[in-house]
């Protein structure tokens, strides 16, 4: 058996990248089935290449994390894009994509695009207080591109941001090549750029992996069907030195006396958007039944 990594799932082929060119494309064993087990894209795997070119997957190696909307795994890292020039992105789409990430297991990096026509002070001043690593960009100008481009190196990242923001700019400033790659896949699926229902790995020079996500939209339902209330605090990485100081165990840090992490947004320790997002966010989950959560 070799050892792979999926880059995209498509018509039923796992097409896997096993360090030689071309990919191999791949079906999974009929067990697989019958186990209710799905690979995702971003999945180490174990297959077995046959005589004619193609292969049949026999193991998926253990996960890192996985995400449902869209379906990916092992994701290091969730490049967030974001702006402080029209369109403005507000701070509660941030938290939420982050909320979700830091859940998983996942690393978060903020980078701020168009700082050529607005840097996002504010945004940065808030999330490198958070303990975010905050980038300021611009696609157009060049700006921060290569500190982008190092912080990305070596892992595997998934960009997300809301529409406008510019990430397919910052994803052809990495590598003009980007362009091209994610062209052909449109043509091919012929309904247009990336979809919940495909996402691809892409190999850039630096020995990154990328994946352009759909966007902040289809994170919204992953994180009502699978964050738990009680889970939500651990996800706001500055809320920790706080949490086991509160008067009662159990502490929701909403509305309860003697909350340390309500004190701490008092005090300015902590941002009052990112509290109010937890506020946000804790509600949502609330809604949620027990049994429609999943397993994660």
């Amino acid at each position: 058996m070799m050892e792979g990594l999926i880059l995209k799932a498509l018509s039923g082929f796992y097409y896997v990248d096993s360090g030689d060119a071309p990919l191999v494309a791949c079906r999974a064993r009929g067990r697989f089935r019958h186990q209710k087990i799905t690979p995702l894209v971003g999945d180490r795997v174990a297959f077995t290449r046959l005589e004619e070119g193609t292969g049949v997957l026999d193991e998926i190696l253990p996960r890192r994390n996985q995400f449902y909307r869209p379906a990916v795994a092992n994701i290091d890292q969730m490049v967030i894009v974001a702006s402080g020039a029209v369109p403005v992105t507000d701070p509660f789409l941030i938290d939420r994509v982050a909320a979700i990430a830091q859940s998983r297991n996942c690393g978060c990096l903020l980078c701020l695009n168009k700082c050529d026509l607005n840097r996002g002070e504010e945004l940065c001043r808030i999330y490198r207080k958070a303990g975010f690593e905050t980038l300021q960009v611009s696609a157009v100008t060049g700006e921060g591109i290569a500190d982008l481009a190092q912080a990305i190196a070596g892992k595997v990242s998934a960009f997300t941001g809301n529409s406008g923001v510019g990430k397919s700019s910052i994803l052809n400033a990495l590598e003009p090549d980007f362009q091209l790659q994610v062209g052909e896949v449109s043509s091919k699926l012929s309904r247009g750029r990336h979809t919940t229902r495909h996402v691809e790995l892409f190999r850039l020079q630096n020995g990154a992996v990328v994946a352009d996500t759909p966007g902040f939209s289809s994170f919204e339902a992953d994180f009502t069907e699978e964050m738990r209330p009680e889970e939500l605090a651990y996800a706001f990485q500055e809320f920790h030195p706080y949490l086991e100081q509160c008067r009662f165990i159990g502490c929701a840090h909403i509305k309860e006396k003697g909350c340390a992490v309500r004190k701490a947004v008092k005090e300015g320790k902590i941002a009052p958007s990112r509290h109010a997002s937890y506020v946000r966010l804790y509600e949502q989950a609330r809604l949620v039944c027990p049994w429609e959560q999943k397993e994660h």
